[in-house]
């Protein structure tokens, strides 16, 4: 059979609603100023959908230190990979800084946090070794899965017996092909917003000798006393053994970067292959995070900042009795039953009338005739957008509640 024809036969789980989503459900264009107020097809919206936890996206220090790095340096240098051509001293001071932020003894910088992940589980194992992994583990962990060559087992989503029992499976093989273990989950599940239970799977450290790797992606600068993530959060930071975190999102970037001891970070220098064979991150994206880093340290007040719109939010939402599953994080889903005719005419009433814009997630992502609206409050929205905001949802569920909307799907052209 001919590839392409098979592509054009078979769009994929998300592709099959490109006929009447795309350019509305998926690939939305916002346009203008980050902001909580943004552009969406020509209108003014309130944004609920970007992951600029801390406001850094469009905070004057960061954007005249922005203009300035790249006015300096541009965006080609340094050229090459770090390896061969592209290694700074501000690469260095970045590290040293997230390092201690962390309480790690040491970091590495990365190009990229997806590709960045992909590549530290590729290094990390071999096929004698074992991963247990989080049922709900993020896309890049799940690509990094793929790489292996050994046994992965999974447990289901934050429960602390399946993972056990799979720590004994694990266990077991271990000792006949004389390889490790490494256990990964994530700090905070960017979709449903729950913690990973990192406090009850270190105590399993005294019982079963494995590695500890975590995703932060979410948790750097949201959770924990100073903003150095879930593991602070828990009060288990020292064991960690890897702990990962991405710029995409409180910090408002591009990269990533990887702690733990020194001699592990310096054999991933030398081992990761998504940074050996690929450009370093550009100096002024660098200094960038460096800055970026240095103002979340010296400015808690736009943590709890943050954490005042995220109570206000959720607390009003839950008040109006909407479903807001399980978060324990800033990210806020709020679960309606809706077929995906309703949904379609939800979200034009949500975008077109309410003026309110949030990411939308359907079936196969959660289940049929559910819809999830993901708000990612922010420390620059403001209470009376709170307010405007939890209003309007109480209107939305009203009208589900009594099956206002017509059951056909919404014309998203005009």
């Amino acid at each position: 059979m001919d590839i392409f024809e098979k592509i054009r036969s078979n769009k994929g789980a998300l592709g099959q609603y490109s006929d009447v989503g795309d350019g509305y459900f998926m690939f939305p264009k916002l346009e203008g100023e980050i902001a909580p107020r943004m552009m969406f097809r020509g209108k003014e919206v309130l944004t609920w959908s970007l992951n600029n936890y801390l406001g850094l996206a469009n905070n004057p220090e960061v954007r005249k230190a922005d203009a300035e790095y790249a006015a300096q340096y541009g965006l080609g240098y340094p050229m090459g990979a770090r390896m061969m051509s592209g290694h700074t001293t501000n690469h260095e001071k970045f590290e040293q800084m997230a390092a201690e932020f962390v309480g790690k003894e040491s970091a590495y910088l990365l190009n990229y946090g997806y590709q960045g992940m992909v590549s530290i589980i590729d290094a990390l194992v071999d096929r004698h070794d074992v991963i247990v992994y989080d049922s709900e583990s993020h896309a890049c962990i799940m690509d990094g899965l793929r790489l292996h060559f050994g046994k992965r087992f999974v447990y289901a989503h934050n429960d602390i017996e399946s993972c056990e029992k799979q720590l004994q499976r694990a266990t077991k093989l271990t000792e006949d092909t004389g390889g490790g273990i490494l256990v990964i989950t994530e700090g905070v599940f960017g979709m449903a917003g729950d913690l990973g239970k990192l406090d009850k799977i270190a105590a399993l450290k005294k019982k079963y000798n494995f590695r500890f790797l975590v995703d932060d992606a979410h948790g750097l600068g949201t959770m924990g006393a100073t903003g150095a993530g879930t593991g602070e959060h828990f009060g288990v930071q020292d064991q960690i053994d890897l702990y990962f975190a991405t710029f995409a999102k409180s910090m408002a970037g591009i990269g990533g970067f990887i702690a733990g001891n020194k001699d592990i970070i310096t054999y991933l220098r030398f081992n990761l292959r998504s940074q050996i064979y690929a450009k370093a991150l550009p100096m002024a994206m660098t200094l960038g995070a460096i800055k970026r880093l240095e103002l979340i340290k010296a400015h808690p007040e736009i943590i709890e900042k943050l954490w005042t719109i995220v109570r206000a939010l959720q607390k009003g939402l839950k008040e109006v009795g909407l479903d807001l599953g399980r978060t324990e994080s800033p990210v806020t889903p709020v679960f309606m039953k809706a077929t995906l005719f309703q949904t379609s005419q939800l979200l034009l009433d949500l975008r077109e009338n309410f003026g309110i814009f949030c990411s939308v997630v359907i079936y196969p992502v959660v289940p049929k005739d559910v819809v999830m609206l993901r708000l990612i409050p922010t420390a620059v929205h403001s209470l009376k957008d709170v307010d405007y905001t939890v209003n309007a949802f109480r209107e939305l569920k009203w009208k589900l509640d009594n099956d206002v909307y017509p059951h056909v799907i919404a014309d998203f052209s005009k």
